[in-house]
């Protein structure tokens, strides 16, 4: 009778300690699953202060050449303003300026173009806060196959992005620059887009949060905190390695379409253009 005793009671302490981690886990657990499902919604931060970080977001399109009359595009959130002249006239100014944590950043483009159309492509970085502005990275680019939505890394960049010890200190201006020939009767045409960039340090929680988290935590946890090159990155790679995926592509519309570039989402992610 002991020995039932004390079987009946270890039985109860046993399901009461089972029952006690299931209550502990059961927040943690819904919790992770509302970062999973969370949305993935960029939040712009200010932009550079009067007429800095001035830049072309789109090119013209091209009369019979590329995909319909898509023009060229660089993935890049874009800021409309109207800046006071010192006459007091009202001048308007796009500014084409993105933030990244990446020593080494990847940049997105759409080419509406296929390689037959394209003659050369490059791009090219120059870190504009020094004087005369230094040119950290030029490299001609490999052509696509065929319309689509490329990527850019800079790992062949002769020096890393450097963190602004004061901000809007380190100023690095990127271009792509494409010459395009649509047919034999008619003449090379220069394309290009540019904008800027700046690198920043990200706090310690922050940090922190995204060391744990799952590829769609990290974008979104970069969008919600104004870094839009690390977060199209992290999408685009995952959209990359999961071409087919309805939530992968959910999630890279989602952000796109932030920025208004959701006309694009569908295109496909061309794997080229390494530097030559």
């Amino acid at each position: 009778m002991k020995n039932y005793y004390q079987k009946t009671h270890l039985t109860i302490a046993f399901i009461t300690a089972f029952l006690s981690s299931i209550a502990y886990f059961l927040p943690i657990n819904a919790q992770l699953t509302t970062k999973n499902n969370s949305s993935i919604n960029f939040t712009p931060p200010p932009p550079p202060p009067n007429r800095s970080a001035a830049g072309q977001r789109g090119g013209a399109a091209s009369r019979g050449c590329g995909k319909g009359m898509e023009s060229l595009m660089a993935l890049a959130p874009d800021y409309k303003q109207n800046i006071s002249s010192k006459q007091g006239e009202t001048i308007p100014v796009t500014k084409i300026w993105g933030l990244t944590t990446d020593d080494y950043p990847t940049f997105w483009f759409f080419v509406p173009y296929d390689k037959s159309s394209i003659t050369e492509m490059e791009f090219v970085i120059k870190d504009k806060s020094q004087k005369p502005s230094k040119t950290i990275y030029r490299k001609v680019l490999d052509k696509p196959e065929k319309p689509g939505i490329i990527s850019v890394d800079t790992k062949k960049a002769i020096e890393p992005l450097q963190v602004s010890q004061t901000k809007y200190q380190k100023k690095y201006h990127w271009f792509l620059k494409l010459k395009v020939k649509c047919s034999p009767q008619q003449s090379v045409e220069s394309k290009f887009v540019d904008g800027w960039i700046e690198r920043v340090n990200l706090s310690s929680n922050l940090t922190k949060s995204i060391q744990q988290a799952t590829p769609v935590q990290k974008a979104a946890l970069y969008a919600e905190n104004g870094i839009w090159h690390d977060a199209l990155t992290v999408l685009g790679k995952t959209r990359s390695n999961q071409p087919d995926n309805a939530s992968s592509l959910a999630n890279w519309t989602t952000l796109l379409k932030s920025e208004e570039l959701d006309s694009l989402a569908n295109y496909p992610l061309i794997n080229c253009c390494q530097a030559n």
